[in-house]
């Protein structure tokens, strides 16, 4: 009997072993794969133009599908893409799982760079009043990829005049990397005086991070940046002068894009900020009559809604407006759903070509939690504010219609409160646009 159990157990050991090494060679292969429909996509066939929505800024930057004003003749050198990359090495596979964007050329540009200058020339001419508000610029972080986080922090501290920046506070939300530990507390010593780095007990999400963050602030502006972005030369002053003609207009820098696999930093064209009925962000046409004027390509530009990442506020106004639903989870929404206070409570947003800030646009598969907080936080925005419109919502997503969202009494009461506009307005008044493709 036990002489005919071990041919058995031998073959049962052998057909597991064949079917673990398929398994892998099939992970492997698709990941493979992923990563090459990653270099692909910046290939040089970006440039052919069609004309569909148009998500992100890198694919308004690829697709061209506007007259690019703000970076014509501009004294940036354009070099060549050239993928040359070995996919059978794990790390960078493991670099893009983890983070998102390829962490080997992350480690080899190190702490720091110089990014080429990507404004329009006639924005090297303005002139920046020497009595600007001071900035709190707010980075929160989750996991980042430590060498593009310290990119981040250091190019603030490099291009920011010293007398206008307050401080840098940082909100580690619950990292698990061991980098972003002592190692981080380590290279943050240097900067000591003007680095605050607040640890989240637990993860908060991105939204309750960037409110913990505003918590600890002392500047007269905040400034959000996203962990994986470099601020360009002459950033920031264009953010501070407009909010100082202004407290109430909320502004954005011009975003560039790093490119997710060479980090090659490219300039993108001037776009407005704007959403479809799926409440999906996209980047849409500047109206050529905005460009007419004597500022022309360095005149801010009038945008129904913003990326979300990167913005300046006037600390008051922020709280006046009631920061963000704290009962949002995570990230997605929030960008939205503030837009539209921000518009419909008698505010102004405007993106503000002159300021320039480079941002990896990271390539991460979002899990079925992320998908779940997203959906949630939409489900809060469209019952606050949509008003009516929330049908045309719910005809494109009829299986949220029932799902739960949480007690919205306390924003519906401070609509009320700051007394908002309706939707019907923001249509009229900021984006016809959106009403007019409601049968689209």
């Amino acid at each position: 009997m036990r002489n005919n159990i071990i041919p058995y157990l031998f073959c049962g050991s052998l057909i597991f072993g064949i079917w673990t090494a398929l398994y892998f060679v099939y992970f492997h292969h698709d990941n493979m794969s992923k990563l090459h429909r990653t270099v692909q996509e910046h290939a040089p066939a970006w440039a052919h133009v069609h004309e569909q929505e148009i998500y992100n800024p890198e694919e308004i930057r690829k697709q061209h599908i506007i007259v690019d004003m703000a970076v014509e003749d501009a004294p940036v050198e354009q070099k060549p893409f050239s993928p040359l990359y070995n996919f059978s090495d794990p790390e960078l596979l493991d670099g893009f799982l983890k983070y998102g964007f390829n962490a080997i050329v992350s480690r080899s540009l190190g702490h720091e760079r110089e990014v080429p200058d990507t404004r329009h020339k006639r924005c090297l001419h303005n002139y920046y009043s020497a009595y600007l508000p001071t900035a709190s610029i707010i980075i929160c972080f989750y996991n980042e990829e430590f060498n593009a986080l310290f990119r981040t922090v250091s190019s603030v501290v490099t291009l920011t005049p010293f007398h206008l920046l307050e401080e840098i506070i940082l909100v580690d939300d619950g990292s698990e990397f061991g980098d972003l530990k002592e190692k981080l507390d380590y290279y943050l010593e240097s900067l000591r005086g003007k680095v605050k780095l607040v640890r989240n007990r637990k993860r908060e999400g991105l939204i309750r991070a960037k409110m913990i963050g505003a918590s600890h602030a002392s500047g007269e502006v905040l400034v959000f940046l996203d962990s994986h972005s470099e601020v360009n030369r002459v950033w920031l002053e264009p953010l501070l002068s407009a909010i100082t003609r202004d407290s109430k207009t909320v502004v954005c820098p011009v975003i560039d894009v790093i490119d997710s696999m060479s980090l090659q930093y490219t300039p993108s064209p001037l776009a407005r900020g704007a959403f479809d009925w799926n409440l999906h962000f996209k980047w849409d046409n500047v109206f050529s009559y905005e460009m007419d004027s004597p500022e022309g390509p360095t005149m801010p530009i009038r945008s129904p809604a913003m990326a979300g990442g990167i913005f300046a506020i006037y600390r008051p106004y922020f709280y006046e407006l009631g920061q963000y639903d704290k009962d949002m989870d995570l990230w997605g929404g929030e960008n939205l759903e503030l837009s539209l206070r921000i518009w419909m409570c008698g505010g102004q947003l405007f993106i503000i070509p002159c300021s320039r800030v480079g941002h990896i646009s990271k390539k991460h598969t979002r899990d079925s939690t992320f998908r779940k907080a997203m959906a949630r936080n939409y489900l809060r925005l469209v019952h606050v504010w949509l008003d009516e419109y929330k049908e045309q919502f719910f005809l494109r997503s009829p299986g949220l219609k029932s799902m739960t969202y949480g007690n919205i009494s306390e924003r519906v009461q401070l609509r009320k409160q700051l007394g908002c506009k309706s939707f019907q307005w923001y249509l009229d008044t900021v984006f016809p646009e959106l009403e007019a493709s409601m049968n689209s």
